[in-house]
């Protein structure tokens, strides 16, 4: 199911894991250039349509926004239990996101300069909450809670409703929870032109954020500069670092969670041990054969899954910063030692009782994380991605005069007379 790979053959695996960056066909991208331009030109009429196409099911533009008694019918049908687990996740995920908060901060230079920098919320925020191989309320907490801690007003939720027209329960649940009413029943590329353009039923908005399919990711790709996007997400993946302390079962255990969500999601170790290794191949069949999604994780294993066993620890920890994983699992009996060592993951997990799953659901970090070896110099959502900044500048007239042949003189080594002329009106 997952296959063992050393010397020349690591990097045979590499060049194939790599190969999952490739480009978005070309006939996907002509697809959804078609389907943002109707619905810009035709807004609710075009969305309705790509609804009926995409989802089977027809929903008039009266019906889109999901009305406060089907929320309330579908917090009645949640157990207390779930809806208090909803509660305590969506905490710490506050918790930890109002750290991440930027403030405002001016500084005097002198008595006769000011310098500074205004930090102000988005005002209007889409979030895509993918629908399909499974249901994601935890993908509208990662998303709606930095937004709300950073300040965010308006914040406007779409996800592809089921084939009775409705959205899962428990992703209304948790939007209750949050204090979300605004919500709508359409997904796909269709969706992120609603809220790119805006259409008489769904607002326009400044940023999109969240995961979504092939077409989601091109369609967020295409409307980039209309509106601000988080990231273009691909398929997800796990590395795990591995040394002789590590519990076999436990790193078969993460690379099964890994692959569970896609085909195309990739789950890899990394250990310089043989050993283990044998002993982690064997545990992933172990335990595969007492899971549901086995045709899922069986396909990502097989095609995107290895475990890498290096000639050295050190080739190991190289092999780490070249995969700038998504998640990163340090299954090793010093993580701390080996912390100051990584560059590049999205999120790392250390020791052996930090599987990826608390990041998903319960720690507070955010579970948007960047993919496709993209963490070499991209970060998680945050709340400083729901934020931005302005500049502030005043001189005085004698702080002016200071540096006014300096900036004059600058100005004219780039051939703007006029901006030094700027300078020059109001020291003369």
């Amino acid at each position: 199911m997952i296959a063992i790979y050393k010397d020349n053959q690591i990097d045979s695996f590499l060049e194939r894991f790599e190969s999952r960056r490739q480009d978005i066909p070309q006939d996907i991208r002509d697809r959804v250039t078609g389907i943002l331009k109707t619905v810009r030109e035709r807004g609710d009429a075009a969305l309705s349509e790509w609804t009926q196409k995409f989802d089977d099911v027809t929903i008039p533009s009266a019906d889109l926004r999901v009305s406060d008694k089907e929320i309330e019918n579908a917090v009645q049908n949640i157990s207390p239990e779930i809806m208090e687990i909803l509660r305590e996740s969506a905490n710490n995920i506050r918790r930890f996101h109002e750290k991440g908060k930027q403030v405002s901060w001016i500084d005097w230079i002198d008595e006769e300069t000011l310098l500074g920098q205004r930090v102000t919320p988005l005002e209007r925020v889409g979030i895509y909450v993918p629908g399909g191989r499974a249901v994601y309320p935890s993908s509208l907490m990662m998303a709606v809670v930095p937004a709300q801690a950073a300040g965010v007003q308006k914040i406007i939720v779409v996800s592809p409703p089921d084939k009775s027209g409705k959205i899962h329960g428990s992703i209304l649940a948790a939007a209750q929870i949050l204090g979300i009413s605004q919500i709508f029943k359409a997904g796909g590329a269709q969706a992120i032109g609603a809220l790119a353009f805006g259409i008489k039923s769904i607002p326009r908005v400044d940023k999109i954020v969240g995961p979504g399919n092939i077409y989601v990711a091109e369609a967020k790709r295409q409307v980039y500069g209309l509106v601000d996007i988080d990231m273009i997400a691909g398929p997800s993946e796990v590395v795990v670092l591995a040394d002789s302390s590590a519990n076999p079962d436990y790193t078969a255990a993460d690379l099964l969670a890994q692959a569970e969500h896609d085909p195309l999601a990739s789950a890899i170790c990394v250990t310089d041990n043989e050993s283990l290794a044998k002993q982690v191949q064997k545990a992933v069949l172990t335990q595969a054969g007492a899971l549901r999604r086995s045709k899922i994780f069986e396909t990502s294993l097989q095609t995107w899954g290895g475990i890498l066993v290096t000639r050295t620890w050190k080739e190991a920890v190289t092999l780490i910063n070249r995969l700038a994983a998504e998640h990163l699992g340090l299954h090793v009996a010093q993580p701390w030692e080996i912390l100051g060592q990584i560059r590049n993951a999205g999120a790392i997990f250390l020791g052996h009782y930090s599987p990826e799953t608390v990041g998903d659901y319960w720690a507070g970090p955010n579970h948007v994380l960047p993919t496709n070896q993209t963490a070499r110099f991209a970060s998680p959502l945050g709340t400083q991605d729901f934020q931005k900044t302005s500049s502030i500048i005043q001189y005085s007239k004698l702080s002016l005069k200071k540096d006014a042949e300096k900036i004059m003189t600058f100005a004219n080594m780039e051939g703007f007379d006029g901006h030094a002329n700027a300078v020059k009106q109001r020291i003369i």
